[in-house]
């Protein structure tokens, strides 16, 4: 086979085929570990001299600050910042249903929106892929009312959740034809449903109120022509029917933490789904040494890399607490082993050497 531009390769791992090589590339790259591997890159300088199969961005929201760590966004959320790359939410504007009909959400068509993706698609279409965060059903309804209030309204307030949830359809709908407009090449979304241990509502409760609008907003996005990546992490198991049934094109990240196999999904859900994920950021890259990561990083290759349809990544993001070493152990592995036809006994027994040092 030819070798691929990266857009190529990850667009052809979305449709579930083979591509030249394993694609890579992560939601989250903290700073401190950029810095340490790439000093004064930014996430789009360290995306492209890495070598990374995609540059991902969202829509522009605008924020004031109400205090020295927390500001609102324009969705009206108070975050505060914690030294990390993400701010955490911690007060929304939406507490009655009568706040509800008060509510204005974000203009999707807003002058300035998109001058983001404008920009990445006018640099790296045809060479990256150009991913964009939207939202499906959840991370809207739990950031507008709080997460303790939106499970409450599931039971107290059942009108309230459906204007939400219908609220994140039609706004991240109108979204992506925007951005599909633009040129972005798919879409991922990060509402995560699930803890470690169990999903955040119950099976019959996710049916009721969420399972529907996810198939519409998976299907607006494909009526855009943009492919769906989703990602939610934890114990998903007791969803995954209704998350598969909504069309989604890849699952991310299939999270060992909450014990489940990479394989398991490849052998069972492989023909339906690719998959993208699963060295283990919460253990591995973050505790474990460079020959822990280079044998994991194998592993996932082994079970899950057969026929395509694999994107490799950590178990859901590149955080502060990573070492910077063990990244680069999965990057530089994925290297050597990822090129179809896969062989990885190849290299025999001292691939790591000083390649990862």
């Amino acid at each position: 086979m030819s070798e691929m531009t990266s857009a190529e390769r990850v667009m052809c791992v979305l449709r579930n085929e083979e591509p030249d090589r394993i694609p890579h590339f992560e939601w989250i790259f903290d700073h401190r570990v950029r810095e340490a591997i790439c000093p004064g890159c930014s996430m789009e300088e360290f995306s492209v001299r890495m070598g990374l199969d995609a540059i991902l961005t969202g829509p522009n929201f605008k924020k004031e600050r109400i205090s020295e760590k927390r500001h609102r966004n324009e969705w009206g959320v108070v975050v505060e910042d914690t030294g990390e790359e993400h701010s955490f939410p911690v007060e929304g504007p939406i507490a009655t249903l009568d706040d509800f009909r008060n509510y204005e959400p974000p203009d999707p068509h807003a002058p300035g929106r998109y001058d983001n993706i404008d920009r990445l698609v006018k640099e790296h279409k045809g060479k990256l892929a150009v991913g964009v965060h939207l939202n499906d059903v959840f991370s809207i309804p739990r950031y507008l009312c709080g997460f303790e209030g939106i499970l409450m309204a599931l039971i107290e307030e059942p009108e309230l959740v459906r204007g939400l949830v219908e609220l994140s359809v039609e706004t991240n709908i109108e979204m992506a034809q925007e951005v599909a407009r633009r040129g972005a090449d798919f879409v991922f979304t990060g509402d995560d449903y699930s803890a470690a241990d169990r999903p955040f509502m119950s099976p019959a409760s996710f049916r009721e109120f969420f399972a529907e609008p996810l198939r519409r907003v998976v299907a607006g996005f494909h009526d855009t022509g943009l492919p769906v990546i989703k990602h939610t992490d934890g114990q998903i198991m007791p969803l995954l029917d209704m998350i598969l049934d909504s069309g989604i094109d890849c699952l991310d990240p299939i999270d060992p933490i909450a014990g489940l196999d990479i394989g398991h999904m490849k052998e069972h859900y492989g023909d339906r789904i690719a998959l993208k994920g699963n060295v283990d950021c919460a253990q591995t890259l973050t505790f474990g040494s460079v020959e822990d990561t280079v044998r994991e990083t194998k592993e996932v290759i082994r079970k899950a890399a057969g026929g395509g349809g694999l994107i490799l990544s950590s178990s859901n993001s590149i955080h502060s607490a990573v070492k910077p070493g063990n990244y680069l152990a999965m990057h530089n592995t994925l290297r050597i082993y990822g090129t179809y036809p896969i062989h990885l006994d190849s290299w025999g027994a001292s691939e790591t050497g000083n390649t990862f040092s």
